[in-house]
Parts: C-alpha cells; structure tokens; sequence
C-alpha cells in the first residue's frame, strides 16, 4: 500500500502523511512540487516516520491507483480494494489535475456529515490508509 502524492506542498501535511503511513505500513511517493520530507517541519510532523517510512517517486509504485477526492467519487467504502493499493492524492487547493485522474483506475470521495466542504489531504489519506488496514484485518 502506497500514498502517491501529488504537488503536496505543505511540509506539515507531508510529514503527517509519512506518519500515517508509517502507522499503517505504507509508502509515500512523492511529485515534483512536494514538500521536502526532510525539511524541519516535515521532519517533526512526521515524528521519526521518515526513517522507517520507504519513499519513492510519484510514478514508481504500480498497482490499483486509487485517486482520493473531495467531491464527485465513489464512496470509498463501496469502492474494491484489492492487491497493491496506491491511493493518490493532490494539493488541497488545486488537487489532482486531469491527466494524472485520467492514469488512476478509481476516483473516491470520503463521505463526510456536517458542514465541513472537505477533509485536510493529510486526514483524507490516514482514513483512506485506515480503511484499506481494516479491510484486510478481517
């Protein structure tokens, strides 16, 4: 399992990121135009993730790619999750950009109640990396 980002931008939402990977045995990929992970406020954020975490490039990890949205996917519970999962995710202001949506083979949106527009990229990719664990626990 693999969290893809895309133009993450943010060093806190990259370390946080790397953390929750790390919490459920994942990689992270990263584009051009991510934050370095090893900037001082990545670092923290990721609480010594980055030494156990496996880091790659955006375009490295093969298996289902699984693009994670805010609006206008499938449910992410109904979606099948299945072998290598690499779940995409792009800035939270201008997210992922037609063509790499074009290069994933599902689009999913985390349902959310209230009246929040979104989850934080950093949420998104925990619940998403959550749900796969879950999953595969049973």
């Amino acid at each position: 399992m693999t969290l893809a980002l895309w133009h993450v931008a943010d060093p806190g939402n990259v370390g946080t990121l790397i953390r929750a990977a790390d919490a459920f045995g994942a990689g992270v990929a990263l584009s051009a135009g991510c934050a370095d992970p090893t900037g001082p406020k990545a670092l923290r954020a990721s609480m010594g993730s980055i030494f156990r975490v496996p880091l790659g490039e955006f375009d490295e990890p093969g298996g289902q790619r699984v693009a994670l949205v805010p609006h206008g996917g499938e449910p992410l519970a109904d979606v099948d999750l299945i072998g290598d999962v690499v779940f995409v995710l792009g800035a939270e202001r201008d997210g992922l950009p037609d063509d790499v949506l074009a290069r994933c083979d599902a689009t999913v949106t985390i349902p959310i109640a209230g009246g929040a527009e979104s989850l934080n990229v950093a949420m998104a990719g925990t619940v998403a990396l959550y749900e796969l664990a879950r999953r595969n626990a049973v």
